[in-house]
């Protein structure tokens, strides 16, 4: 009974000492930091701010406006001279792509010769010169072949492995047998395809299935494939899925609250994409007026990626060449037809087709110059992309409650929207990443 007695104080002890012992430590407090911007762009504006404080508080904006600066705050004091703006938003990217020079191999070099940890690897690269950029979110359209690899890439940015946008990941892509490369080869031999191939309303629904339960968060689908010049001159691009093929990939998606981006270029696979439930149409090199129509009642968002289609032409008098010249001049009239009717407009570059060592901003000016103003351009990559991602008010602004994703130029791109390739202060989520 002795022994017990005193066996029983001391087991009490032990256990009151072990919870102060587990007590869990406060949090620390999260970091504050203070810009201070002579000029701002704020993503929703019509007009310059001037002498704003930007207070932020771990990886969200808590104020916006003017005062002293909260005591223990880091100040960032950027010079008078700079431009500060959101950190910009690329709605059509392929991390997985570097430009492909045919005399490297081009397109089937990627799935015939390179593994998937080469691939990998420089699409890590790539996601890093997108944040150098100013590139702070980016809706990156297909792995071209490489699978879930943009996943992965997302997985490693989100976890802090590796430096990179926020990605909003597409996957494999779908399209129909004949619709996608790799082409041309001995049709005894199997060879990789660069998007999910399947044909039918059941097949089709079960790829957007089976992408949506691997992460996809927007599902990308090819309702044209090749195109070319006809004996009239026009430009004629190969139709893909059909309407019924579509509505059921979309309806998957959409009853999963997921959206459905069309690689479209013009014809009878652009009116079965805006048909079939389209979220958003990609190139939209020759949209006619009743597509034009259609987009504004359904509310379809516009992707031009104007860009990419003004490089490596081929030889003026071959086939290939006139194709080239008509995708670029139907695509300027399609452009402007848009514009004027109050499309709404994303901005995309299709970086990947377009070497990664390029400026991503090289965009803005190609804008610009087929009539949309300096900061109609800057808030297609800021707002209006944010609003495409449905994350408005979440990105693409300064505001309270927006991700601290910003960034600054030296000068003024109102003035001159080249400026917005030489980006050198970068935040996201808080953190700076160049200054």
């Amino acid at each position: 009974m002795l022994r017990r007695a005193i066996t029983l104080p001391f087991v009490l002890i032990l256990l009151v000492s072990f919870s102060f012992a587990q007590k869990p430590a406060a949090p620390t407090p999260e970091k504050t930091v203070v810009i201070r911007a002579a000029n701002l762009i704020d993503g929703t504006s019509d007009q310059v701010r001037h002498n704003i404080m930007i207070v932020v508080r771990g990886d969200k904006i808590v104020s916006v406006g003017e005062g002293s600066a909260p005591a223990g705050a880091q100040v960032i004091n950027l010079p008078g001279s700079v431009t500060v703006l959101p950190g910009m938003i690329d709605t059509h990217t392929h991390l997985f792509l570097q430009g492909e020079d045919p005399a490297e191999g081009g397109y089937d070099i990627q799935l015939l010769k390179y593994p998937a940890s080469y691939r990998a690897a420089r699409a890590t690269v790539s996601a890093r010169r997108c944040l150098e950029q100013g590139f702070t979110t980016i809706r990156d359209v297909e792995t071209e072949g490489a699978g879930y690899g943009d996943i992965g890439i997302k997985m490693a940015v989100n976890r802090g492995f590796i430096p990179g946008p926020r990605i909003f990941a597409s996957t494999r892509a779908i399209s129909v047998t004949g619709g996608y490369p790799l082409e041309g080869y001995n049709p005894d031999i199997v060879v990789p395809k660069g998007a999910q191939l399947a044909d039918g309303p059941v097949e089709l629904r079960k790829a957007a299935r089976e992408q949506l339960e691997n992460g996809a968060d927007w599902i990308k689908v090819y309702m044209t494939h090749r195109s070319w010049v006809d004996k009239q001159g026009h430009l004629v691009s190969q139709p893909t899925l059909t309407v019924e093929e579509l509505k059921a990939v979309a309806d998957e998606a959409h009853g999963q609250q997921h959206k459905v981006a069309c690689h479209a270029y013009g014809g009878i696979g652009l009116h079965r994409a805006l048909d079939g439930g389209c979220d958003s149409i990609e190139h939209g090199l020759d949209l006619d007026d009743d597509a034009i129509a259609q987009m504004l009642k359904q509310g379809t968002w516009y992707v031009p990626t104007l860009s990419v289609y003004y490089m490596d032409w081929s030889p003026e008098n071959t086939p290939d060449g006139q194709r080239d010249r008509a995708r670029a001049s139907y695509h300027e009239v399609s452009f402007k037809k848009a514009l004027k009717a109050g499309v709404k407009i994303a901005f995309g570059t299709d970086m990947g087709g377009i070497p990664w060592t390029d400026p991503i901003a090289q965009e803005f000016g190609y804008m610009v110059k087929f009539g949309m103003s300096s900061m109609n351009a800057i808030k297609s990559a800021t707002s209006a992309a944010a609003a495409l991602l449905d994350m408005k008010g979440e990105l693409g602004v300064i505001a309270p409650g927006a991700y601290a994703d910003i960034i600054a130029v030296p000068g003024d791109p109102l003035a001159n929207i080249d400026t917005l390739k030489n980006v050198n202060f970068v935040m996201k989520d808080g953190k700076v990443f160049k200054q």
